[in-house]
């Protein structure tokens, strides 16, 4: 099991680095290169939206991206370091939230994020805690072909 981690300070010019590194990472590992669009595409809205709830929450610590190649397998978890965010707060969000009130907004994207993600990626996980949200993003390999 062959993994890469990057870290990258919650900045957006730092997303267009995440998607770039994991789609040379899933090409690498064997993703179908019909799929690297969405690869790029679903880490890009992850590490958005990570980045976007770093700096609303005044959270300085990095965002984590985790790259792991497995047998049969790839997967990419984007961590953030607010606690209680991912699919427990992402099912509340909007309830009663005015269109004016930044919080309700915020929310809203985050949702819409969570939405876009799952439309791309066929098996994806979120997860929260007290050390931060977890999206988990898992696409099948093709194994290398052995030229003997």
């Amino acid at each position: 099991m062959a993994t890469v981690e990057l870290r990258f300070s919650a900045q957006p010019e730092h997303v267009r680095t995440a998607r770039l590194v994991a789609a040379a990472v899933a090409r690498r590992a064997g993703v179908d290169e019909a799929v690297l669009d969405e690869v790029r595409l679903a880490v890009g809205e992850a590490c958005s939206r990570a980045v976007g709830l770093h700096r609303s929450h005044g959270v300085t610590e990095p965002v984590r991206v985790v790259l792991t190649e497995e047998e049969k397998t790839f997967s990419i978890e984007v961590g953030d370091g607010v606690s209680g965010t991912g699919s427990a707060r992402a099912s509340e969000a909007g309830e009663g939230a005015s269109s004016g009130d930044y919080e309700g907004d915020a929310e809203s994207e985050d949702e819409m994020g969570l939405a876009v993600i799952s439309g791309l990626v066929d098996d994806v996980e979120v997860t929260s805690g007290d050390d931060g949200g977890v999206i988990r993003m898992t696409w099948p390999t093709t194994p290398p072909v052995s030229t003997s």
